[in-house]
């Protein structure tokens, strides 16, 4: 129960900063100092939300679709990525200057010829998603494996110990830390990716719906779709941390 005020109590600032800049927000709009239709108040926003809830959801139900089918798949090629890295050295020498090469290209560049190549499905899409995914996975479990506690290490070499199993008990425990903190990058950048990619071609999804609203020069479901992307990518985080919990109980004992 203490434990819970405090974080509580921890937020109130955060939550505080981000009600005052609405505040200062709602009486610029007010007051006429922006326009409305190149920055629309919170109300506006709200209305708007209001109003395109269906159309937003059904859309919001296509892009998780696609984020977490590309986080899925990025996760467990990083995964893959990072354990045979760390069991072979040559491999290691191999790939890692390859798999930094693949973040050094724009998202913004690479989607159009994803959708070039295979269509305005999901598959573009996925694809463009499993890029920018795999990465902070992979960085994130591979160094987490190579500063496993060498003592440690050693101590259950002598004991006997096969490489699975120090593998298992020591390398794994050791980089599940830095797993989920690669993980909620990755969920982040998974819910952007599907709307960068949705913006260059599609038939739904809530990159989709930006590119219509734009058009249409209806900043306030601009904004709206722009502060549900923000929700989406907040409530994984949350998502990630309470399975971080789950899976790592001896970090909330220090």
């Amino acid at each position: 129960m203490k434990r819970k005020s405090q974080n509580i109590t921890s937020k109130l600032p955060s939550l505080a900063a981000i009600g005052i800049l609405l505040v200062i927000w709602q009486a610029a709009s007010a007051a006429g100092l922006v326009p409305s239709y190149m920055l629309p108040s919170p109300g506006d926003v709200v209305k708007a939300f209001i109003e395109d809830f269906p159309l937003l959801l059904e859309n919001c139900r296509i892009t998780l679709l696609e984020a977490f089918a590309g986080l899925f798949l990025g996760v467990a090629i990083g995964f893959l990525m990072a354990v045979a890295m760390d069991c072979f050295e040559r491999l290691y020498q191999a790939l890692y200057p390859i798999v930094v090469v693949t973040q050094t290209v724009p998202t913004v560049a690479l989607a159009p010829l994803l959708v070039l190549w295979f269509g305005y499905e999901m598959t573009p899409k996925v694809i463009l998603i499993v890029i920018v995914t795999f990465f902070p996975v992979t960085v994130g479990l591979l160094d987490g494996f190579r500063s496993a506690d060498k003592d440690m290490m050693n101590l259950m070499r002598s004991m006997g110990a096969t490489r699975g199993q120090i593998f298992r008990y020591v390398k794994v425990p050791g980089a599940a830390g830095q797993f989920f903190a690669s993980l909620r990058i990755s969920a982040t950048y998974s819910v952007v990716g599907a709307v960068i990619a949705e913006w260059l071609g599609g038939f739904g999804g809530l990159g989709v719906y930006m590119t219509k609203v734009r058009k249409a020069f209806a900043f306030d479901k601009m904004f709206a779709v722009i502060f549900l992307i923000s929700a989406l990518s907040l409530l994984l985080m949350w998502g990630i941390n309470v399975l971080q919990k789950k899976f790592m109980p001896w970090e909330e004992k220090k």
